[in-house]
């Protein structure tokens, strides 16, 4: 008995924590994504989850910012921006790499030579590989996408926690040894129950992961799809946001939409609480009906008589694909891709910066009175503003 109590004893190994050392937690994309952290994104099919972590993935391996960010890096290390291209691996059991994979990338304005897929044609790939590690450190990816969590259990009953525990442990560690922000993408069950117990499989792969991003279709207009930060555990939850994607315009962030975790499953929000999104759209759509443009200021002011904030306004601007154009120093809206007419410069801010020549409807000239007299509402850009 006294020799076991030793071998217990030889084995014991504590802690003091006024040994350890406090570390700083860097973001990929500070709330959401975390370096050397698990973070599941999951959300029902067709639902946008790839194509959002796609677009994502591309800003990495250009080195642009994503929503919310400052392209320049801080130093302080409590959030980190890439202003530099950085690698990423994605891997995908789903969609296959040539036909749907690479065009969307493409689409995306990625550089496909910072993406990085493990061959699985010899043998699967699982949560427990040594291979995923090894490929984090040889290609030095700052971002792994696993997707879908399902296709790469190596066996293990999602549904228990005794096998679904070491494997996210041991994934854990991974993410922590190389400091390489890894996400998975997870779809969701039919429960209609607490949010956290709508993620397929056991509530231990939810327990593992540091943030859980949940994306489903927007209630007030199937065009868009929104992002809630359902779960953070090492900041304030971040804001709710706003994406949409089709073939034509391809992916857009859209900014920040006002809506909960428990109201996207439900299928949205209060109608009063969403109507403000919709009053936009149709305001835009009205505006634009009969000539395909509208002076700027003017359907600010409309909006402004409407209680639409601008941020609303905006975002259902870039829903609506319609961009900015200026002519003798007046800003206009138009379609994007609209009917034959004047070419103009296109600049999406309003504010100078030229950008393509975009086709559009021959502008009907504004009154001399209304050019001298330029309507300013309050709190609202100027026209040389961001718009």
């Amino acid at each position: 008995m006294t020799e076991n109590i030793h071998a217990v004893s030889d084995e014991l190994n504590i802690i003091n924590m006024d040994d350890v050392q406090t570390e700083q937690v860097n973001f990929l994309w500070r709330p959401y994504i975390a370096y050397g952290k698990i973070t599941i994104v999951q959300g029902d099919g067709g639902e946008g989850k790839t194509t959002m972590m796609l677009a994502i993935a591309a800003a990495i391996t250009t080195g642009a910012s994503l929503p919310g960010q400052n392209i320049s890096a801080s130093s302080d290390g409590a959030s980190v921006s890439l202003s530099v291209p950085a690698d990423v691996i994605y891997q995908t059991a789903e969609d296959g790499l040539g036909d749907t994979i690479k065009p969307r990338l493409l689409q995306l304005g990625a550089d496909c030579s910072r993406v990085h897929v493990i061959d699985e044609d010899k043998r699967e790939l699982c949560l427990s590989d040594e291979r995923i590690e090894q490929a984090i450190i040889r290609t030095g990816a700052r971002l792994c996408i696993i997707d879908p969590l399902q296709a790469y259990l190596g066996g293990s009953d999602m549904h228990s926690a005794n096998g679904i525990r070491p494997l996210m442990k041991q994934l854990a560690a991974v993410a922590d040894r190389t400091g390489c922000a890894l996400v998975i993408i997870g779809h969701l069950n039919k429960n209609r129950g607490k949010s956290q117990y709508r993620g397929l499989g056991s509530i231990d792969i939810h327990a593992a992961a540091r943030s859980v991003l949940t994306v489903g279709r927007c209630p007030v207009d199937d065009s868009m799809r929104v992002v809630v930060h359902g779960k953070s555990n090492l900041a304030l939850p971040g804001a709710s946001m706003a994406f949409g994607f089709d073939e034509k315009s391809g992916f857009t962030w859209l900014g920040e939409f006002d809506i909960t975790l428990d109201e996207l499953l439900k299928g949205g929000p209060p109608k009063q609480k969403g109507s403000q999104f919709g009053q936009a759209r149709a305001l835009i759509e009205s505006a634009l009906a009969d000539s395909g443009c509208v002076a700027s200021v003017d359907i600010m002011q409309s909006a402004d008589k409407q209680g639409i904030s601008l941020k609303t306004l905006k975002r259902a601007k870039a829903a609506l694909n319609v961009k900015s154009v200026k002519q003798d120093n007046v800003w206009y809206w138009v379609l994007a891709g609209g009917g034959s007419g004047d070419k103009l410069n296109d600049s999406s801010d309003e504010g100078g910066q030229e950008g393509h020549v975009l086709p559009v409807t021959p502008l009907t000239p504004l009154s001399k009175t209304r050019t001298q007299n330029k309507l300013v509402l309050p709190n609202q850009p100027h026209d040389n503003e961001a718009c």
